[in-house]
């Protein structure tokens, strides 16, 4: 079964100096053991890219809207721009998995509670094999609950809909 290795809204703009998004450093570290095993492998890499609106941080063409730095893209990559939290909806994302003829997806990214949780579940109501990596998501905390209690809800909610396992759990096959 092919795969691929999807990194949603991995963008400058999700750091900032201030109020970075939760554990940023550890979140990149383990995308970059991904993106190289992937590599190594020949699993496909789709890097989404959302583009917000003219001012706001992830406005298309800015600094804020690049691809992080620490994990950047290669030629052979696929990058896919969105405009909503499910990075299927008005993407050429299913077109590109189907081309490549992927069949299961490897989701990580941010923002937990929103992107990678539609994406997740539409993935799954798509027929797609889905696997949510535990520690490649993140967000920010909320006024009534920490980061990371939001990720721990995701976690154990999306395996209605995806297999769960950390980073250090997942081996691509050539």
């Amino acid at each position: 079964m092919k795969k691929a290795l999807l990194i949603i809204d991995v963008q400058n703009g999700m750091f900032p100096e201030v109020n970075e998004v939760y554990k940023g450093d550890s979140l990149l570290e383990n995308l970059n053991e991904l993106i190289t095993q992937a590599r190594s492998t020949n699993t496909s890499i789709v890097y989404v890219q959302h583009n917000a609106a003219v001012g706001e941080s992830l406005e298309y063409g800015t600094k804020e809207w690049e691809i992080h730095s620490d994990i950047s893209p290669q030629n052979e990559d696929v990058i896919i721009q969105k405009t909503t939290p499910d990075s299927f909806f008005n993407t050429p994302l299913d077109e590109e998995l189907k081309k490549r003829g992927i069949e299961h997806v490897f989701i990580t990214g941010i923002q937990t509670e929103v992107c990678v949780d539609t994406t997740c579940r539409r993935a799954f109501s798509m027929g797609y094999k889905v696997t949510l990596v535990t520690d490649t998501h993140s967000t920010w905390s909320s006024e009534e609950i920490t980061a990371q209690q939001i990720i721990n809800h995701h976690n154990s909610v999306l395996r209605w809909f995806a297999d769960v396992f950390p980073s250090r759990e997942i081996i691509f096959y050539s």
